[in-house]
């Protein structure tokens, strides 16, 4: 095979490198996330245990919270992930099929359709966890203000 060849080639399977560096940021975004919701929860943790039985319970709800929205960025993140892989499989498949010549349509048919379901499954676990966020902090602001100053 020519260089003149190999060129259109990999210009075909470079394209989907385009979804992988959004996933990419996505992750960084989704990974950072939940370094947050891990650090929240151990302060949180660490608080709980030198608190006042009422103060606990407050701080029991929302380190409940914590660990679902942990649950929940866990899972987001396993899905880019997978979507991410699944990615380097179609532009694997994509140079393969176009360099020796093989017909791998319904192949990369599939593969890009999954790819993109797992990150649209992906994106409304993250958004369950921005709304849950919502919760938590609606629980620490009505905890922190007494009755008699509202």
């Amino acid at each position: 095979m020519s260089f003149r060849e190999l060129v259109p080639i990999i210009q075909t399977a470079i394209g989907p490198v385009i979804l992988i560096s959004g996933i990419g940021l996505l992750l960084l975004s989704m990974t950072n996330r939940y370094g947050r919701v891990i650090d929240r929860t151990r302060w949180l943790a660490e608080h709980a245990r030198k608190a006042t039985p009422q103060q606990s319970d407050r701080l029991t709800a929302q380190l409940s919270i914590l660990f679902r929205r942990a649950r929940l960025i866990r899972l987001s993140i396993t899905l880019a992930s997978l979507s991410l892989l699944l990615t380097a499989v179609l532009i694997i498949g994509l140079f393969l099929g176009a360099l020796f010549r093989v017909e791998i349509g319904l192949f990369i048919i599939i593969l890009f359709v999954a790819c993109m379901s797992i990150l649209i499954a992906s994106l409304a676990v993250f958004i369950r966890d921005l709304n849950l966020s919502l919760a938590a902090l609606k629980l620490e602001v009505e905890t922190d203000i007494a009755p008699d100053e509202t």
